[in-house]
């Protein structure tokens, strides 16, 4: 079953930032969040600890990471956050 993937208020204000071929690149590698576990479909997903709670990652080519949370119950990948992937590594340390 596919999930529904939504962006952030910070999500959608990144990906407005870019230039169009980053920002169709990001849309692109997002889609792949309809089936959002690592380990299934395609992309390259984590699971991860952040501050104590179940967050994942996935890598958007080699410039970009985006944070996302998975509510199972609705069917729902939330994606919190999209960064560059140095700023994603500095600020979370994975």
């Amino acid at each position: 079953m596919s999930y529904e993937v939504f962006l952030s208020d910070e999500g959608i204000d990144f990906l407005r930032s870019l230039d169009n071929k980053s920002k169709n690149i990001c849309k692109r590698n997002l889609q792949k969040l309809s089936n959002p576990y690592p380990g299934r479909g395609i992309g390259d997903k984590e699971r991860l600890h952040v501050a104590g709670e179940e967050v994942y990652r996935l890598h958007i080519g080699r410039s970009y990471t985006a944070l996302y949370i998975i509510d199972e119950k609705h069917k729902i990948v939330r994606v919190l956050e999209i960064l560059p992937i140095d700023a994603a590594h500095k600020k979370y340390g994975f």
